[in-house]
């Protein structure tokens, strides 16, 4: 009797888009970043800037970590992938929460900075990065570029 593979059993071989779309979140973020410390500057002055570089950092960290996780664990199981996935998701907002903990009585912390730079990084960077992820059996990652 052979064992067939279940799907909480089975692994993932090949490519990791994640890690590519991961890493191009991350340059979108670079480009967003000189723009996102220029308004923070101009409404908190220099604790804006700070609390902008701190909340950018946060926010692309986050996303390499997930794509991270995903990409290491779908490589030992899809079960463990799911599971990454959910915990993974908590763990990191524990993480961004204990940041925050950190710097809050900090002097050179703008709270109201540090979190609308938070909150419209991540759903800012998701919404510019839907226009370049193919999510297609094809091209399970960004799409081709034109040539």
């Amino acid at each position: 009797m052979t064992d067939s593979p279940t799907p909480m059993t089975t692994r993932l071989d090949g490519e990791a888009p994640e890690i590519e779309v991961s890493f191009d979140i991350v340059k979108r973020g670079a480009y967003a970043a000189p723009v996102i410390v220029a308004v923070c500057a101009v409404f908190a002055g220099l604790d804006g800037v700070f609390s902008a570089l701190y909340g950018m950092a946060l926010v692309l960290v986050n996303f390499l970590c997930a794509a991270g996780l995903v990409a290491v664990t779908a490589r030992i199981s899809l079960g463990l992938m799911m599971g990454a996935v959910l915990f993974g998701y908590i763990g990191r907002l524990g993480l961004i929460y204990l940041a925050l903990v950190l710097v809050r009585d900090a002097s050179w912390i703008s709270l109201t900075a540090l979190g609308l730079t938070i909150i419209v990084t991540h759903l800012g960077l998701l919404v510019w990065e839907m226009r370049y992820v193919a999510a297609s059996l094809a091209y399970p990652g960004l799409k081709p570029r034109r040539k």
